[in-house]
């Protein structure tokens, strides 16, 4: 961490479940301004040291850094650009962190909008879910220039415990996103077909899984989405740590790309079939793990 770290301010809009234990981590170096439209969440933030405040705009007024997840290229427009947008309440010099994964089409106008406010754009999609978020372990990659970076460091550096940066360009940190999102996605798809049909012969699931885990046919993907496959047949089902629905937007976006620069990318296209038949079958707002149930809608052996 720089030294002028103390003296950095953070804007974070969304005190949901990524966003709190983001906003609280950094609270313990930063000074952090917080914004959710929900006030049961800004009493928790209140409560964890962060100032929390009536609106965006209000938030993001005197920070050198604003960190911001939404859900897709027209979201983020709208939070910077819309009726109640915040991008014309930041000072000039300071910087947008974007750590949502939303494609690189919404990229280039977003930097260019953004510039002729005197405000940097830091694309820096992330991975990990809200325990590793809490505790700084997340993985980072990040495209932006040298000086909009050096910004971000002391943000970055609070969350990050694997910070890649990948150019220096905005779009950069949504390409190498898009290429780990096609792996991640067609792992998931996998290891469920595969579950699924270990079942079906009868083997043992949960041996099964303890096996292939212990062989070359093991991933990070199988040995973490694996026992909640299993547990996506029991009544409560899975936690839901990563929503089905993320993948149907995420393959999306490997779908778009691969087109773009006129690749083929079969295995990834039926990967996201399943991710979209899961949500016509209600299993949108599901753990992705709850993929399986779209090859298996019931397991073969008890």
């Amino acid at each position: 961490m720089t030294d002028t770290s103390a003296a950095t301010t953070v804007a974070v809009l969304g005190l949901g479940a990524m966003g709190l234990p983001m906003a609280t981590r950094l609270a313990a170096g930063l000074t952090v301004h917080g914004f959710d439209i929900a006030q049961p969440r800004l009493d928790l933030a209140a409560a964890a040291g962060i100032r929390t405040f009536g609106s965006a705009r209000e938030a993001v007024q005197g920070a050198d850094a604003l960190l911001l997840a939404v859900r897709n290229g027209e979201q983020l427009d709208a939070v910077l650009f819309g009726e109640d947008g915040v991008a014309a309440a930041l000072a000039p010099g300071a910087v947008v962190i974007l750590t949502s994964t939303v494609g690189t089409d919404a990229i280039p106008g977003t930097a260019a909008r953004l510039a002729e406010l005197g405000v940097g754009l830091v694309d820096a999609p992330l991975s990990g879910g809200p325990v590793r978020a809490g505790e700084g372990d997340l993985l980072i990659v990040v495209g932006a220039a040298p000086s909009d970076l050096e910004k971000a460091r002391p943000v970055l550096g609070l969350l990050a415990s694997t910070l890649t940066v990948v150019g220096d360009r905005p779009g950069d940190g949504q390409a190498l996103k898009t290429v780990n999102q096609l792996l991640c996605g067609v792992h998931i798809a996998a290891a469920a077909e595969a579950l699924a049909l270990a079942d079906a012969l009868g083997l043992d699931p949960a041996k099964t899984l303890e096996a292939l885990g212990a062989g070359a046919a093991g991933s990070f993907m199988l040995s973490n989405r694996g026992p909640r496959m299993l547990e996506a047949y029991t009544e409560e089902g899975a936690e839901v740590l990563s929503r089905l629905d993320i993948f149907v937007k995420d393959m999306g976006i490997v779908g778009k790309a691969a087109r773009s620069v006129g690749l083929p990318a079969p295995v990834a296209a039926a990967a996201e079939q399943l991710y979209l038949l899961g949500a016509a079958h209600g299993l949108a707002a599901a753990d992705d793990s709850a993929v399986i149930k779209v090859v298996a809608p019931a397991p073969r052996t008890a």
